[in-house]
């Protein structure tokens, strides 16, 4: 079954605060002579509980006093290093800071091909391995941004196609409106070029004339 995680905070029960106190001490005392067999470290340890009763540890012959002391002379020395100590440290730095700056310098010239016939063989086999290693960083980041160009390019591409498309539809469409009102212009003035055809039927007085009928004139 898991256990549910301890929630860090004050146990308010005495009773249960109290056997976790020798609890967890217990395992701190035994984490710190752990740590000092391993790691061969000198381990000092100060612990009050809540009632003012002092518990010590210390993995040193002499107790845990020759760590207090060893403690306030390093304390001490740290806060008041002299002037002196303090300019050598910085000439010491730049001094090293110096001599990375020209083994960079080194290291480019050699790049460029210069100063090789001082690196002797594993010299030169290690430079050409750098090389190798360069170029081939070179070219997957070549690779990577042809990649990312070409993604752009086929995405510009379809916004062109996309946008022509759009325009296509709407000559399209404007220009079926056009001939939808060219037809019916024509088909309108067509009609008003017709003149309009008048019948007129005659019909003679047979019966004075005593003549026969005929058939009915037209008259255009």
């Amino acid at each position: 079954m898991v256990r549910g995680k301890t929630v860090i905070e004050r146990i308010e029960d005495t009773t249960s605060r109290q056997v976790t106190f020798s609890k967890r001490k217990g395992g701190l005392f035994k984490k710190a002579r752990e740590l000092g067999v391993l790691c061969d470290a000198q381990v000092g340890i100060l612990l009050f509980s809540n009632t003012g009763r002092l518990y010590e540890y210390s993995n040193s012959t002499s107790g845990v006093n020759s760590i207090i002391e060893r403690y306030q002379k390093v304390k001490e020395g740290q806060q008041f290093m002299s002037a002196s100590a303090e300019a050598k440290f910085w000439q010491a730095e730049a001094e090293r800071l110096r001599q990375q700056l020209q083994n960079l310098h080194e290291e480019h010239r050699q790049l460029l091909g210069q100063n090789l016939p001082g690196l002797g063989l594993e010299g030169l086999k290690g430079l050409e391995n750098q090389l190798e290693t360069s170029i081939h960083n070179i070219r997957l980041t070549k690779e990577s941004l042809v990649y990312q160009e070409n993604i752009e390019l086929h995405k510009k591409l379809n916004i062109i196609r996309r946008e022509n498309m759009d325009l296509q539809n709407k000559l399209n469409r404007q220009v079926e409106v056009n001939g939808i009102i060219t037809s019916s212009t024509s088909q309108y003035n067509i009609a008003a070029r017709i003149d309009p055809v008048h019948l007129e039927l005659s019909h003679p007085d047979h019966a004075e004339r005593n003549e026969q009928p005929q058939s009915p004139t037209l008259c255009l």
